[in-house]
């Protein structure tokens, strides 16, 4: 009888396809996650303030709202997103609780 367990990778430090193809989508999730929260913190909060300033939102110019509130609330709503896509992503990969 062989001391390994069925469970354990062929080698140690190893990681199997389903394991890369897991990260890969985790890493790709990530980045697109973060680019968004990029764009909105930092776009339309700086380098597009001037143009959104023509809206408004509760009185104040759509630029300043997202440079005070807005980048937040996205921020808020992409890691409720994350949660919710990561769920189904390891079911996806049989890593779930």
């Amino acid at each position: 009888m062989s001391d390994k367990s069925l469970d354990a990778p062929e080698q140690d430090g190893a990681t199997s396809a389903n394991e890369t193809a897991y990260w890969s989508q985790n890493i790709r999730l990530l980045c697109t996650l973060m680019s968004i929260w990029f764009v909105v913190s930092f776009g339309a909060g700086i380098l597009f303030r001037d143009f959104l300033d023509q809206f408004a939102i509760g009185g104040y110019p759509l630029g300043f709202w997202f440079a005070q509130q807005g980048s937040i609330y996205v921020f808020i709503l992409l890691i409720l997103f994350y949660s919710i896509r990561m769920k189904r992503i390891e079911r996806q990969y049989d890593l779930d609780d």
